[in-house]
């Protein structure tokens, strides 16, 4: 067995679950010890879901990338750390060996300190998918500064939102990113978004897409040009910083249903431990294996599952830079055959849509390297994921239907391939460490099996989010508030007489869209910044391609007369305040919105109507002006 820690047969699952639960202390400790540590933890955890407060591994001392480069590099020193597939396949693959990573990473942290950067500093990094965003994330984590990634489809407003809240005073970027036949200018969308952020004190832009660029003098610094810096230095060894086991790693941000954005915290040690320990049981993952998860690093499946979790086990991770249907359909299905692809994680949205253009694209490629398929960010459909079973894993690959969240750090609920049972669109059963309870609208567990209620988890796991960035008020409210001393997830779940749990989506006024979980409030504030818009309401509705989409009952003025001029104009406007993923996909022009007599938006009265359910609207008679549901139900797109 590759990982003393690896879980390969179901009695082996069922012995260390009930260890974890009898014993979390020691359980995790045995699984810590794996690591390397400058000094170990004087305790395993300390906890209260109360204020939240929430250490794992106290006092312990280490620096996670010793743990995911150093500690390979006599082993696994020539052994591919990341395989990279760039958006154009007549452009030119590049591997980097662990050896070739590490380089790399102590180069850039160098480079890093010679800008100013310091630990505990905060550096947002705002890239396409190419090797240097790994390097750049792991160069952060050399010297103790806190990364912020932001996904590079976000728009300069989101950017300046982020960069304020976070104070982040370094920034690095690339002139451009490819994405299938667009071209997104990312340092232009960093310039627009300084406007607003001037306490910014320096920008590394990477050159990638020779896009031209606006280089601000004393600010704007070039990447290849701070790398030859370090070079003529005599190539410097970059010390990694001592971290405690509670420092910060990153900030990533997340939509709630509230408007802002909320900084996910998450801390050093629980969460690589963590995120290596579902790496390796989730996936079954055997050495030379290779790993391929189709996310953006902009995201938390990305940090998780093909930088920290995959380098921390010595794995071979591949990064993407494309898109699933550029130059073809066929593209995933190729990248698997060329590289002899062994597990393949993938979102619902991205099977449902490649679904859609028929098995032409499939049958040219060889896929028999694969032995496990994984989905991630929304529950998958029956439908798609027989199709991924059959045609994708030729009904020989376990397919693993991961459920977790940004602020779960890791995978808390899944089959592991092929030891556990599957069972098709449900996550199944926990992994060791992770305790689920279901309870009802008072906060009343539901026992039993063959039940639903609100998904919570009573004991904390070590990748646990520790704090939203600069407000722990809102950690706690978010989170610990709607249930006492619970971690509440914001999920609706039902769990079937064999004890399997099957995610049945939101419960609060937040929307999964393609897998990404966007909050009503954020794209509402964004269409009442449109000038004619005097109020709108959001809600979901199904979505045969991207699971959830965006439907939104919108109050206008008339003042722009050609009304689909106006949809328009509005889809241009959230584009604009958030990114173009947050576009609603139908926009409904109405008089007025179903309002109780206090004033609140019945948002339940609209998802029905939206989801076609016209019939079925309840008590009407107590809203302020019940004639308006009519209205609405008459004009559904």
């Amino acid at each position: 067995m590759a990982y003393p820690y690896q879980v390969t047969t179901l009695d082996q699952y069922n012995t260390a679950y009930k260890k974890s639960v009898d014993d979390p202390e020691a359980f995790w400790g045995d699984i810590a010890s794996n690591f390397l540590w400058r000094k170990r933890w004087d305790k395993v955890l300390d906890w209260n879901f109360t204020e939240p407060n929430i250490k794992w591994f106290l006092n312990g001392k280490l620096n996670i990338t010793e743990n995911c480069l150093d500690r390979h590099l006599g082993s696994l020193g020539n052994k591919p750390a990341i395989i990279w597939e760039p958006n154009d396949p007549e452009e030119h693959h590049r591997v980097l060996t662990y050896r070739e990573l590490h380089n790399k990473v102590l180069q850039f942290g160098n480079v890093l300190k010679n800008n100013g950067v310091k630990k505990g500093d905060r550096v947002c990094i705002y890239m396409g998918m190419v090797p240097e965003l790994a390097v750049a994330v792991l160069a952060c984590a050399r010297i103790g500064a806190i990364h912020s990634v932001v996904f590079g489809g976000f728009s300069a407003q989101s950017i300046a939102d982020r960069l304020q809240d976070a104070q982040a005073e370094f920034v690095i970027t690339c002139d451009g990113a490819y994405r299938g036949n667009k071209e997104i200018p990312l340092k232009g969308v960093i310039d627009d978004a300084l406007i607003q952020c001037k306490f910014v004190k320096k920008v590394i832009v990477l050159t990638r897409t020779r896009t031209p660029v606006s280089m601000i003098k004393g600010r704007d610094v070039w990447w290849e040009d701070e790398i030859k810096k370090v070079e003529t230095q005599g190539n410097p060894y970059c010390e990694a910083e001592e971290m405690d086991a509670e420092d910060p790693l990153f900030i990533l941000y997340t939509s709630g249903s509230t408007g802002k954005p909320k900084g996910v915290v998450h801390s050093t040690a629980g969460y690589m431990v963590y995120t290596a320990y579902s790496f390796v049981n989730v996936f079954q993952y055997q050495p030379g294996d290779i790993h391929f998860c189709t996310a953006d690093i902009g995201w938390i499946t990305g940090h998780s599952y093909i930088v920290y979790g995959p380098l921390a086990a010595g794995a071979t991770t591949m990064i993407y830079e494309g898109i699933p249907t550029f130059p073809d359909a066929g593209r995933f299905w190729s990248i698997v055959d060329k590289y002899k692809v062994n597990i393949l994680y993938t979102a619902p949205t991205a099977i449902r849509s490649l679904m859609g253009f028929g098995l032409g694209p499939v049958q040219n490629h060889d896929l028999s390297s694969l032995k496990v398929l994984g989905t991630v960010g929304e529950p998958i459909n029956e439908e798609a994921w027989h199709w991924y079973d059959e045609h994708i894993g030729k009904k020989k690959c376990p397919i693993v239907d991961t459920w977790w969240q940004t602020e779960t750090g890791g995978v808390l609920i899944s089959n592991l391939a092929g030891v556990t049972p599957s069972k098709p669109s449900f996550a199944t059963l926990p992994l060791p460490g992770v305790q689920p309870i279901l309870v009802d609208e008072k906060g009343q567990e539901v026992k039993g099996n063959g039940v639903s209620g609100n998904l919570c988890i009573k004991f904390p796991w070590p990748s646990i989010l520790r704090t939203t960035y600069g407000d722990h008020e809102r950690c706690r409210q978010n989170y610990f508030a709607t249930y006492d001393s619970l971690y509440f997830t914001g999920d609706g779940c039902l769990r079937d007489e064999n004890g399997n749990y099957r995610i049945t989506g939101r419960v609060d006024d937040v929307l999964n869209v393609s897998g990404h979980r966007i909050g009503t409030a954020e794209v509402e504030n964004a269409i009442n910044m449109h000038a004619g818009v005097v109020e709108s309401a959001i809600v979901g509705f199904p979505h045969e391609i991207k699971g959830q989409g965006i439907y939104a009952y919108v109050i206008y003025d008339g003042s722009h007369g050609d009304e689909e001029l106006a949809r328009k104009d509005i889809m241009q406007t959230v584009s604009r305040i958030i990114g173009p993923i947050a576009k609603p996909d139908k926009i409904q022009f109405v008089s007025g919105l179903p309002k109780t007599r206090s004033g609140k938006i019945m948002r339940r009265i609209l998802r029905k109507i939206a989801e076609g359910e016209m019939d079925n609207l309840g008590d009407t008679s107590t809203l302020l002006d019940p004639g308006v549901v009519n209205e609405i139900k008459g004009g559904k797109i």
